[in-house]
């Protein structure tokens, strides 16, 4: 399949300029202004794209398509999934497959591989996540890290599955002499299990209860105790889903000594307050997520730590249980009880162009670096994450005033709610490329996916960092 994209604005880390894109055998071949004389005749679709933006196909690093989680299990399947990352402009995402009880880090990915294969409709990759940690496992680290193609693996410093201080030191030690890389959920579990007792015991179960027992210092001391590990073992390490202004401050002054942190936030953590778990009706259950929503003091933090590049990436989390026959399959007389998660991969390109770049608090090539370059770079994905001739036609054409309300019934993720419906965009994907093929289009009012679910591959990673 060839291509020809005409006359738009081509959005880099670097610049904005106008020109043109030829695609060819799945790759960008060409770049340049006025293409046509040279690739008219041979690309079998041309397409205008005269006020539109050309920006690289954005990479979810944080997803969790089809994972088991406190007794349910999140909903969108890797068809359903990756069509919704396709129609908002995602055309790479990396999912988490964390180990279970008594399996082997391969034995967790081929789980993966044998509910995708066949369904996938964008390109995808793994994190390992280590929850089972014994000598057999560890000594398996190298071959995650070198042989699987997926050099990233995560640690968890709460919930029943976590590790301890020694499994973290160990695994950071490990990860350094081999090139990996390693991404912790930071949160201190015994504030935590304190919090909940305390609260149980005043009787204080609603849904703003759920943050208030995993209050920003929960956070704070976890972030904080990583950074000192990574000074023990002279390593580095992925902070994922940061949502507080404390621990961003953590993390920026240990940056500045020189240390090697990196922090993923994601849109809910940018955009929604903990207001939201006083919605009337229980309606607040919508928004249960760990870590949870803080105040708008973190959110604006969080927008400055991406101008001021102590925040590398954006992910979504995406993690979705139904409001109704999921998040209350468990009654609704206890936060703790609703499974922690929420919908976000098909709304996270609108929401970060329309309420950070249109906004001011961001530029569109910091978007840019966050949502697409800067995860490429990290997590080893060197054929993807820009537009450059030789790398992967992975391709949204953008609508920058193209408006749009978020509704559950116009998007395409297996779920009853959205954690942002009603909220108005402007800027949409008008089309989306994965690998050169046409994969999403903007049709009337909402994006329709037009792909091939089962065209989607599986890419191995390269040990790397940005």
């Amino acid at each position: 399949m060839s291509l020809l994209i005409k006359s738009g604005l081509i959005i880099t880390t670097a610049g904005n300029y106008k020109g043109d894109i030829y695609v060819e055998n799945e790759k960008i071949s060409a770049i340049g202004v006025n293409l046509s004389p040279q690739f008219l005749s041979s690309a079998e679709e041309v397409i205008d794209a005269e006020g539109k933006y050309i920006l690289p196909g954005v990479i979810d690093p944080h997803t969790h398509i089809s994972m088991p989680f406190m007794g349910t299990c999140a909903q969108d399947n890797y068809e359903s999934g990756t069509i919704a990352a396709a129609c908002g402009g995602v055309t790479t995402l990396i999912d988490f497959a964390l180990q279970q009880k008594g399996e082997t880090i391969k034995q967790s990915h081929d789980r993966k591989h044998s509910i995708a294969i066949g369904k996938v409709a964008i390109d995808y990759s793994l994190h390992s996540g280590i929850t089972d940690l014994n000598p057999h496992v560890l000594n398996e680290v190298e071959d995650a890290i070198l042989n699987y193609g997926t050099p990233s693996i995560k640690l968890f410093m709460t919930y029943s599955f976590r590790v301890n201080d020694e499994v973290i030191l160990q695994m950071l030690t490990k990860a350094k002499h081999t090139g990996g890389l390693i991404q912790v959920h930071a949160e201190n579990y015994y504030i935590i299990e304190y919090m909940n007792k305390m609260l149980e015991a005043q009787g204080k179960l609603s849904p703003i209860y759920h943050a208030k027992s995993r209050p920003n210092l929960a956070e704070l001391d976890a972030v904080s105790r990583l950074i000192k590990f990574v000074e023990l073992t002279d390593s580095n390490v992925y902070v994922v889903h940061l949502s507080t202004r404390e621990g961003l401050e953590e993390i920026g002054a240990a940056r500045k000594r020189g240390l090697e942190i990196y922090a993923e936030t994601c849109p809910q953590y940018l955009i929604l307050t903990e207001e939201k778990y006083e919605e009337p009706d229980w309606g607040g259950a919508k928004y249960v997520m760990s870590p949870p929503l803080r105040t708008k003091e973190s959110n604006d933090s969080l927008w400055r730590g991406i101008k001021r590049r102590n925040i590398q990436t954006i992910g979504s989390d995406h993690c979705p249980f139904d409001f109704k026959g999921r998040k209350d399959m468990f009654g609704k007389d206890d936060y703790k009880k609703i499974p922690n998660g929420v919908p976000g991969i098909e709304t996270i390109l609108p929401l970060i162009y329309s309420e950070g770049v249109r906004k001011g608090k961001i530029t569109i090539n910091e978007m840019v670096s966050v949502l697409s370059s800067n995860t490429a770079r990290i997590f080893g994905l060197t054929d993807k994450g820009d537009i450059d001739p030789g790398k992967d036609a992975d391709i949204v054409i953008f609508d920058p005033e193209q408006k749009f309300t978020i509704s559950a019934n116009k998007l395409h993720m297996n779920v009853d709610y959205s954690p942002y419906e009603g909220i108005e965009v402007t800027g949409m994907p008008w089309m989306v490329f994965n690998r050169g093929k046409k994969v999403a289009k903007w049709n009337k009012d909402k994006v329709d996916f037009i792909g091939k679910a089962g065209d989607g591959k599986f890419i191995k990673r390269r040990p790397s960092k940005i």
